[in-house]
């Protein structure tokens, strides 16, 4: 049976990064485990599919093999068998052969000379208040990296030199290895895939081609971004070797807790206290927001822990249009440090409440009848 495409099993487009790699096989994960599925053999096979899939898109060579070459590439790196991932091959120098083309495109090839080495991927971590990540800002970091020794161009040779080839493995960056039938290529233990040698290295980067410098970099961090969050700036990574191409930088977002508001996603919440007397007859009360403070009706007789919606009041989503919503719960206050006066006013309200029996307070009046049920059936 043909496998199909990894990227639309996790249903990612090609360019997903890691963070939503992982969060697509979760999902699929959670959904086909065997465990929430026993004797569904559908669901098992479509648990093994995620599994594979994931195995191979989050792990940085497989996937580039994957993208370069399909599923006949990830097979061959793991040493199918002939013929299993579509080549056709036979014989040691058949699979040689394969194995070389598939994989010197993209760690050096021996027909190319010497291997270009792309720079290092780089990660930086910034924190933002819940303001700054609901509405975006521009923010400027301090980048400490490799970069390319300008005096040498990044050769790593001395002013009017230039690096020669290596000797072991004549230029290619790589050397065969014979493995009983097999024939397989290596990276040159001498020049470490360069291909070439610096005998007479430059007094700056000491023959490393590059130096390590501090950069500083603008940011623009987009409105909605959340905790674990990504930007990548691509080419701020670290210099490549031998010509190759610098990695990319990835800024890595934290958003600091707010004194006042949780964050749910694109939905904020905070509690907002309010007076016994707004509760019992209703009135308006401030309530804080990220654009500043709105108005919000309370209605008579507003129970403690209701919550109320305000709409567009949360964070715009940083993947798509709208924006959410602010859940406003409403916690009654009891009043503290009270006075004779106002002991006796309370008392004097309690009483009259009390004369009206129990319907002023539905809630207290089903638990007390839920209580006497109780007990009554216990005795009996």
């Amino acid at each position: 049976m043909a496998k199909r495409d990894f990227y639309k099993v996790l249903d990612v487009p090609r360019n997903a990064t890691e963070a939503e790699i992982k969060k697509a096989y979760r999902r699929l994960a959670m959904k086909y485990h065997p465990d929430r599925n026993p004797n569904d053999r559908e669901a098992e096979e479509r648990f093994k599919e995620a599994k594979e899939a994931y195995e191979v898109l989050s792990e940085a060579n497989k996937r580039a093999v994957y993208d370069q070459y399909g599923h006949a590439g990830i097979e061959a790196s793991r040493g199918g068998a002939p013929g299993a991932g579509g080549f056709g091959f036979s014989g040691a120098e058949a699979f040689s052969d394969v194995f070389g083309d598939v994989f010197g495109d993209i760690f050096g090839s021996r027909r190319s000379g010497s291997q270009m080495l792309r720079g290092a991927d780089l990660r930086y971590e910034i924190a933002l208040d819940l303001s700054e990540a609901v509405f975006g800002r521009s923010i400027e970091i301090d980048v400490n990296k490799l970069v390319e020794c300008e005096a040498c161009h990044g050769s790593g040779a001395a002013r009017g030199t230039t690096p020669s080839n290596c000797d072991t493995c004549s230029g290619t960056g790589q050397v065969r290895v014979s493995q009983g039938f097999f024939t397989l290529q290596q990276t040159c233990p001498h020049c470490r895939g360069t291909g070439r040698i610096v005998r007479n290295p430059c007094d700056q980067c000491l023959g490393q081609g590059r130096v390590r410098r501090s950069k500083k970099l603008q940011v623009k961090i987009p409105a909605g971004v959340d905790s674990g969050d990504r930007v990548r700036l691509a080419g701020e990574g670290e210099a490549g070797r031998n010509g190759g191409p610098p990695g990319d930088l990835y800024v890595e977002v934290q958003v600091r807790e707010h004194p006042i508001f949780e964050r749910d996603g694109v939905h904020l919440s905070c509690e907002v206290p309010i007076s016994f007397t707004t509760a019992a007859l209703g009135g308006s009360i401030e309530v804080p927001t990220l654009d500043g403070q709105v108005v919000l009706k309370i209605p008579a007789e507003t129970q403690s822990g209701r919550v109320f919606r305000m709409r567009d009041k949360g964070v715009k989503s940083v993947r798509g249009p709208g924006r959410g919503d602010l859940f406003c719960r409403v916690v009654v206050e009891t009043p503290i440090h009270l006075s004779q006066e106002q002991r006796k006013l309370l008392q004097e309200f309690d009483e009259s409440v009390r004369r009206d029996g129990n319907k002023h307070a539905p809630r207290q009046k089903s638990f007390l009848d839920g209580v006497k049920r109780f007990f009554s059936g216990s005795s009996s």
